[in-house]
């Protein structure tokens, strides 16, 4: 079995899910008493969301790469950057390391393709949302169209990542809050919506709606587990 190199920490919250998850696999995988070999790097996430929200994002390649070059120095075979928006740094991050890098948006991607989904929505940070580096990824690199929220509701969804799920806190209203987002990107002709940052999970399941949802934390947690193994 490889070792799985983990960089968590963003928030650490989602980054128990990745450890349940990927422990759960091998564990259903191999049976008895088998658990994943892996090598977690857990960042202070305070000083990264800061940068984020400066904009000054070649800081925080720079804490993701030590990061990166501690799990593979620990004998990790591959990493995983454990949160969607932080693959904006990907590229810095595999030019400074020496092992491959697991991306997110292509493991969730390729599962896509394999289910037929076409058109996908995508709930995320602002960051995720709106900018390039992971949309762009999905419609060049895939050929999926990808549909995300009008602004007033981009904006709420990234305030209920940071304001709440990072901390923790799940709050009815705010379920019910992405699930009316969710029904909105389905009603403008999305097949399905990708939970797009690694908390979102925490607040809204597949039980709770009859639109087809694609966690990522789950989706690169699989991945990790079939490098792995």
């Amino acid at each position: 079995m490889k070792t799985i190199g983990l960089i968590g920490g963003m928030s650490w919250e989602s980054t128990v899910g990745y450890y349940r998850e990927i422990n759960e696999r091998v564990k259903n995988s191999l049976g008895g008493l088998h658990s994943a070999k892996i090598v977690l790097h857990s960042v202070d996430f305070d000083p990264i969301e800061k940068l984020q929200h400066k904009g000054d994002w070649a800081g925080t390649a720079e804490i993701l790469i030590g990061a990166a070059k501690s799990v593979e120095a620990a004998g990790a075979d591959f990493v995983l950057i454990c949160t969607n928006t932080m693959h904006k740094v990907a590229p810095d991050i595999e030019r400074s390391i020496n092992i491959p890098l697991l991306h997110i948006a292509d493991a969730t991607a390729e599962l896509l393709v394999k289910d037929g989904v076409k058109k996908v929505g995508l709930l995320g940070t602002a960051f995720t949302m709106e900018q390039d580096f992971y949309k762009g990824r999905l419609s060049e690199e895939y050929g999926l169209e990808v549909v995300t929220p009008g602004e007033a509701d981009r904006k709420r969804v990234h305030e209920i990542i940071y304001n709440e799920l990072c901390l923790g806190t799940i709050n009815p209203e705010s379920r019910q809050e992405y699930l009316r987002i969710v029904n909105e990107l389905s009603k403008s002709g999305a097949d399905a919506v990708i939970l797009g940052c690694t908390e979102i999970g925490m607040l809204i399941t597949q039980a709770h709606t009859d639109i087809l949802l694609y966690d990522t934390t789950a989706i690169h947690a699989a991945k990790a587990v079939e490098w792995a193994i």
